[in-house]
């Protein structure tokens, strides 16, 4: 029971926090939103094919007609998977360390990414999500990015399509994954951040362009045949 008492305190606070982290499109001082009424969660996690229009329970996998096509996964497996953070307050002043470098050629996309999420820190451009897995690693790597900042990294998100390479150089290798699907979603499909036993990675931005009423997610998979890891 208590285990169950936290789980639900945790993905509350985690909600209202995500809703809270990319309101403001165009930077950290314009940052405003809405914060909804508290919704059930499950801790079952929930596959990626759900409809991009649907609640929060339908996207959470609580919803009974929903089937369940996610990939089974073993107690002693799930545990070895990264845990993703809690986003930071959004007015955190201090912004994180570069980690690495973002490439995505087919939107003319090539410049430093830093790690954390905090408003300030996506002011300088694309964040890596703490605790969700690092790049050629298991779990789903998720990047957050501004559409119309100053840098805006992700301006051209949505003109992804399948098949274009997404390339993250960290510690000195080259992981390359390619674009499986975009999904419009609303702010508190939570499910985003949820890691994979096989190697994944997720963008995602505001959307449409200045607004805060939704989210674009492009989702990845890993090319290991294009990829330079580190030995």
């Amino acid at each position: 029971m208590a285990d169950s008492v936290f789980v639900k305190h945790r993905w509350s606070s985690l909600s209202i926090a995500a809703l809270v982290l990319l309101a403001a499109c165009g930077g950290s001082k314009t940052a405003t939103v809405a914060v909804p009424t508290t919704a059930k969660v499950s801790t079952t996690a929930t596959p990626t094919t759900a409809a991009a229009t649907t609640t929060l329970d339908t996207l959470l996998g609580i919803a009974e007609t929903v089937p369940d096509t996610s990939v089974a996964v073993t107690e002693a497996a799930a545990e070895t998977l990264p845990k993703p953070e809690d986003p930071p307050p959004p007015d955190l002043s201090v912004p994180r360390d570069q980690i690495g470098a973002l490439s995505i050629p087919d939107i003319k996309i090539d410049m430093p990414m830093f790690e954390g999420v905090s408003l300030p820190t996506l002011d300088k451009g694309p964040g890596h999500w703490p605790g969700t897995a690092m790049p050629g690693r298991a779990g789903n790597v998720v990047i957050a990015g501004h559409r119309v900042s100053h840098n805006h990294p992700f301006r051209d998100i949505d003109k992804l399509k399948k098949g274009n390479e997404v390339i993250f150089t960290v510690n000195g290798g080259k992981y390359v994954y390619v674009v499986r699907e975009t999904k419009i979603v609303y702010p508190d499909a939570l499910w985003i951040v949820e890691q994979t036993p096989g190697k994944t990675a997720t963008l995602f931005a505001c959307h449409p362009k200045g607004s805060t009423r939704q989210r674009i997610v492009v989702l990845l998979d890993y090319a290991p045949n294009l990829s330079m890891p580190v030995a």
